[in-house]
């Protein structure tokens, strides 16, 4: 049990250098978990795809990426504010972020 509240702020303590993607958990309570996911250029390997089986709610805070779903030919673009819905084990991947500076994302997971 928390005994007192926690506080921080999304856009500050972000690494200047970012070989990796960095995965930050910000919250969970049962089968709900919220993560700070910080991104610089990264993608999804070669073939590789998300099969997840939590439902995903990701947001765009800052910079921007694209999104394939498997089987759809477009790439989802999301700007600052665009957020989108991912059932469990829909597959997708992330075709690309942001090279010039870090795209922030806020994730909220939950069970199926």
């Amino acid at each position: 049990m928390m005994t007192k509240p926690r506080r921080g702020n999304l856009y500050r303590d972000i690494p200047a250098d970012l070989s990796e993607e960095l995965f930050e958990p910000l919250a969970a309570h049962g089968d709900v978990r919220m993560e700070r996911i910080v991104s610089n250029g990264h993608a999804s390997p070669p073939g590789f795809w998300y099969d997840q089986a939590e439902r995903e709610w990701v947001m765009v805070l800052q910079g921007c990426a694209g999104l394939r779903f498997d089987g759809e030919a477009h790439v989802l673009e999301l700007a600052p504010g665009d957020w989108v819905e991912i059932p469990a084990h829909t597959r997708h991947r992330v075709e690309w972020t942001d090279p010039e500076g870090k795209t922030l994302w806020l994730a909220v997971f939950w069970g199926e």
